[in-house]
């Protein structure tokens, strides 16, 4: 019983807040840290994958900005969170208008 109960845990880990349910996701590696990132709207959300110590968001929060903005094409002007799910305030006013997010279908805005 346990076994099942740790297994379903586990592949939950990656599994997107309510407000990005339904986002495609992109995998992202940054200086050890493994993120799957979703984007909607102005706000992106990092999602730790790999097992590592962090126990603040301190170390942690730079790299999820920099896997947000390799996604999102954005600047990220602000990331908060823990060191598991993180969300970041996107400003996209300098993103070329012919980028498209990854794995997405047509134009993002």
């Amino acid at each position: 019983m346990w076994r099942c109960v740790s297994i379903l845990l586990v592949a939950a880990c990656s599994a997107a807040s309510p407000e990005f349910r339904g986002a495609p996701v992109t995998r992202v590696a940054v200086d050890g840290s493994v993120f799957d990132v979703r984007v909607r709207g102005g706000l992106a959300e990092a999602v730790r994958v790999n097992p590592q110590y962090a126990p603040r968001l301190d170390p942690i929060g730079p790299r999820a900005g920099v896997a947000m903005e390799q996604v999102s094409g954005c600047q990220v002007v602000g990331v908060l969170g823990d060191q598991a799910v993180m969300t970041g305030v996107l400003d996209c006013e300098s993103r070329p208008k012919d980028w498209a997010l990854p794995g997405a279908t047509g134009r993002a805005g």
